[in-house]
């Protein structure tokens, strides 16, 4: 089997209490090899701002999210660029649902709706959501995130991430 090298690798281990998974990273984030690093997205001020990190973390230092029991992936792994940019069957479910169930974080936060609804098959709210558990084989809660792309800046409400951080134990 030939490995697959991501464009921005995974940030996953064991105890995490969330992990934020995107669509695929953007150009500017495979070029940097670091999450949201385009300018312009409000993922590292945003997580700040609504008390998830006790400091704003620049794109290149998100390895140290760990340390807080945070970690990062996308549905993508090995495409950059805008949803609409990225081949179809880019998005990879059964590798993100094998990933859930090894490392079995507290909470899932999709960093968009098209995120959450590629990896569910259907359309989905902003908030928590409830599924079936033994569909996906994973004890992990699921929440639905506005993007903090600035492509998608219309659609952001700080709000919806204030309440994933109150919801984090």
């Amino acid at each position: 089997m030939i490995a697959i090298k991501h464009l921005v690798p995974d940030l996953l281990g064991p105890d995490l209490k969330l992990v934020f998974c995107g669509t695929a990273p953007s150009k500017a984030s495979a070029a940097a090899k670091a999450y949201y690093a385009k300018p312009g997205n409000k993922f590292w001020p945003t997580l700040h701002a609504v008390g998830i990190t006790p400091t704003r973390f620049a794109p290149q230092e998100y390895p140290a999210l760990l340390g807080f029991g945070i970690g990062l992936t996308d549905l993508c792994k090995v495409h950059a660029g805008v949803d609409s940019e990225l081949p179809e069957g880019a998005f990879d479910r059964t590798a993100l649902a094998r990933k859930l169930r090894k490392y079995q974080p507290k909470i899932v936060a999709f960093t968009s709706k098209n995120a959450a609804q590629s990896y569910f098959g259907h359309a989905v709210d902003y908030g928590w959501y409830a599924m079936n558990h033994s569909s996906r084989q994973t004890s992990s809660r699921f929440f639905v995130l506005p993007s903090p792309s600035g492509l998608a800046t219309r659609f952001f409400d700080i709000e919806i991430w204030r309440e994933l951080a109150n919801g984090i134990d």
